[in-house]
């Protein structure tokens, strides 16, 4: 099963997705998905990211690959929805999309082994974790500004089921820019698989429900543009679109101060 959150009709709702765009609500009325804003599928708690856990993509960016597994937080500000917009600000050299299988934790669990992973997850959705490698400082704060902008990580567009994905470490992932196929690789291609990323994150912070964590990308990066369309896609799980804006379509969207 799909499960989804969206704006529609002046409130915030939780749908299960069903076939040609009905959206079906908890109290059985049903919303058509072009009348509806997409957010991330679920109340995001703890939001774990995980650096270079694909070796070809850290070969790509010339790091060597991480001996344990190289995992920082994002804030709540950068999350936005499926169809949603992304901000290119001008002079910026190098922003890259990213398409990332995030697992979502559906029970609560310290120190759970890695036997015992999956029983912890709820489900599977797709991220896009932009990067603007401008702001690359250095180790001590290497992706704050990279990687934590406002809207700069799309996620969606629903949550499916853990067990629908029977194997979700044998998914293939891909990228596309305007139709262009851009990115591909397979999950099983990670460094740290996912019973591996939640025994360790769970050794020393207790996971909770709505805790996600974004797993990584494969080689395969190209710059984005404003008009750019981006679509990142996971099989069995779905996929996400998402726009490039630039100065003048971002900042006409932004409230007045004052």
């Amino acid at each position: 099963m799909k499960h989804a959150r969206i704006a529609w009709q002046g409130g915030i709702h939780r749908v299960v997705v069903e076939g040609a765009g009905t959206l079906r609500l908890a109290d059985g009325r049903t919303a058509d998905a072009a009348e509806a804003i997409w957010l991330p599928p679920v109340e995001i708690g703890t939001a774990f990211a995980l650096g270079l856990n694909y070796a070809d993509h850290a070969a790509e960016l010339a790091f060597k690959a991480p001996e344990t597994p190289l995992a920082f937080l994002k804030g709540p500000n950068t999350f936005i929805g499926h169809q949603a917009r992304t901000w290119r600000p001008a002079g910026v050299r190098s922003m890259h999309y990213e398409c990332e299988l995030a697992v979502v934790i559906g029970r609560e669990g310290a120190d759970i082994r890695r036997e015992d992973a999956y029983d912890h997850v709820a489900g599977y959705t797709v991220a896009n974790d932009y990067a603007i490698r401008d702001y690359l400082e250095n180790w001590y704060r290497p992706n704050l500004r990279v990687k934590n902008r406002d809207g700069c990580t799309p996620i969606g567009p629903w949550m499916v089921d853990r067990d629908d994905v029977p194997d979700p470490m044998a998914l293939g992932l891909r990228t596309r820019i305007n139709g262009r196929i851009v990115q591909q690789g397979t999950t099983a291609d990670m460094i740290f698989d996912i019973p591996a990323l939640i025994e360790y994150l769970s050794s020393f912070m207790t996971l909770s429900p709505g805790d996600v964590i974004l797993t990584g990308t494969p080689q395969g990066l190209a710059e984005v543009m404003p008009g750019d369309v981006v679509e990142t896609e996971i099989d069995s799980v779905g996929c996400l679109v998402n726009t490039i804006v630039g100065d003048e379509a971002h900042f006409s969207q932004q409230p007045h101060n004052g």
